[in-house]
């Protein structure tokens, strides 16, 4: 699906790669910002119907469960289900698993599927990956947040004291608003996971509003950052994902694992059954079918291959690939309003170390509200190992997917706003695009 083997200089045409709607959607997330439905299917009267289909292939025990998709999601689904001892075979319709959170190998480079940082305080990657194998390395606990031509630090009072400190007077934000920070992690590490997945919600913009926040640093910082994270710089993501974002950071680290963020994917699978997990296996339809008393879910793959469980299966797939499989098994409501996708660039550039002003692991934020660049870093600053010997990666994202405009003037006009980012200037001159995804 992605070529790993071009590496660009900034006046040829970049290599971005575009999916047809509505999977275009490469992002960061994160982690934290690839969310999938994940939906159980178990055959049920009230759901089946007759078929006169011939019969399917079943798979080597008809109680073993289907996992449709190899994300995060399916992943961590297979985990549960091997270590409670069910039989299972997961679906992935790529070459490889992980979903979005993959990294490619180019040139010596590591490039990560878009932008992604590591919170090390997620609850379920806690219980479910070993931190110790991934080897991560920490960004520094804040950002450096480009204004009026100068960049400016936002610092964690708890882990740089003396850093935020010297904040308090910078022109993100006011006195009270560095203040009001400092209240809102004390507010959300109060509250429990549960309690805050199932309080009442308001869009992120009228929580920070509603608490006194001014727009300057709402401008400033909040967008670039939290617009960064969920790819809605207009914040009207819901506060629950805010406050349970806002609690992770404030007791985790942000990290990158040493071999990529595609690691974690590949430590979550090396621990299944290697004949467990088929990869090149699209799946096509999915029925849930009766025949006299017995019940089982059948799914088509797109070489033909049929497959057969009576214990179910679990869709681990974006909500619109999950609609289009359940297509006339399950009632999928037509009223329901649909939000638009969102969707990220990013954009990789190489150049030699020395180049590099900084040897901070922070990361940059465009706090100016000008440009396309939300925000950007050095990964060879954090982590040494995204890069060859001497070299440096530099990440750029953007929020949106510009497929209206040319590729060689999206990275023209990238190149121009690092331009005026002064401390990035020097890199500009030798620098390559060896990748950019959207």
């Amino acid at each position: 699906m992605i070529s790993t083997s071009f590496s660009l200089s900034t006046s040829d045409p970049l290599h971005r790669l575009r999916e047809p709607p509505p999977s275009r959607l490469h992002h960061h997330l994160h982690l934290h910002r690839r969310l999938r439905r994940r939906i159980s299917l178990f055959p049920t009267s009230a759901t089946t119907r007759q078929t006169t289909t011939t019969t399917p292939s079943t798979v080597k025990d008809p109680k073993t469960a289907i996992v449709i998709g190899g994300g995060l999601a399916g992943l961590s689904a297979s985990t549960k289900l091997y270590s409670s001892g069910v039989p299972f075979l997961l679906l992935e319709a790529s070459d490889g698993v992980g979903g979005r959170v993959r990294t490619d190998s180019v040139d010596g480079f590591l490039l990560d599927r878009g932008f992604q940082i590591f919170i090390t305080a997620y609850p379920e990657a806690q219980k479910l990956l070993d931190y110790s194998s991934l080897n991560l390395k920490k960004f520094y606990s804040g950002a450096k947040v480009y204004f009026d031509g100068k960049f400016h630090v936002v610092a964690d009072p708890v882990r740089h004291f003396w850093d935020a400190v010297g904040t308090l007077v910078n022109p993100i934000g006011t006195v009270v608003d560095k203040l009001l920070i400092g209240l809102t992690r004390i507010r959300v590490l109060q509250k429990s996971d549960e309690e805050i997945f199932y309080c009442s919600e308001v869009p992120i913009i009228e929580l920070l509003r509603s608490w006194g926040f001014s727009e300057s640093i709402i401008d400033r910082f909040f967008r670039p950052f939290f617009g960064g994270i969920f790819f809605d710089r207009e914040l009207e993501t819901t506060s629950r994902l805010f406050d349970f974002i806002f609690k992770s950071l404030a007791l985790g680290d942000n990290t990158l694992p040493e071999k990529g963020i595609g690691e974690i994917s590949n430590q979550l699978a090396s621990k299944l059954p290697s004949d467990s997990i088929r990869l090149n296996s699209r799946v096509i339809s999915i029925q849930i079918e009766k025949q006299k008393s017995a019940h089982w879910v059948s799914v088509k793959l797109e070489n033909g291959e049929e497959l057969r469980s009576e214990t179910g299966v679990i869709l681990a797939v974006e909500e619109p690939e999950a609609e289009k499989l359940l297509a006339g098994t399950l009632l999928v409501s037509d009223k329901r309003v649909k939000k638009p996708g969102r969707s990220t660039v990013c954009l990789y550039f190489s150049a030699e170390k020395a180049q590099i002003p900084s040897s901070d692991p922070v990361l940059y934020l465009n706090g100016s509200g000008k440009g396309i660049i939300n925000n950007m870093f050095f990964a060879t600053t954090v982590a040494p190992s995204y890069g060859p010997p001497g070299k440096a990666l530099v990440s750029v994202s953007l929020i949106g997917l510009f497929n209206d405009v040319a590729d060689d003037d999206l990275v023209a006009q990238v190149v121009r706003e690092l331009s005026e980012w002064r401390a990035v200037e020097a890199l500009l001159q030798d620098s390559k695009v060896p990748r950019a995804i959207n």
